[in-house]
């Protein structure tokens, strides 16, 4: 599971690589679920990446996001990514 740290009035963006699993399928969609505390300002993807812009969150939690996505093919599958936020 990959960790980042965000200063709580940080806007930022975060993104999966899903190339490798993917081998020759692509995503169709990608949901992000945001734990509550932090605000999910938007997400898209591309054949390959899911992102995700996130803002707040308060100083001293980490919050756990989860990337879901489905293929093309018709496979499913969770990424998990914590979100540590600190004042900076």
């Amino acid at each position: 599971m990959e960790c980042f740290t965000k200063d709580p009035n940080a806007v930022l963006d975060y993104s999966i690589d899903w190339s490798h699993y993917l081998g020759t399928d692509t995503i169709a969609t990608a949901t992000w679920t945001v734990q509550a505390g932090l605000t999910k300002v938007t997400e898209s993807k591309t054949t390959t990446t899911a992102t995700v812009w996130l803002s707040g969150g308060t100083a001293g939690t980490d919050y756990p996001v989860i990337c879901r996505i489905t293929t093309v093919g018709g496979r499913t599958d969770d990424r998990t990514i914590t979100i540590r936020v600190r004042e900076r």
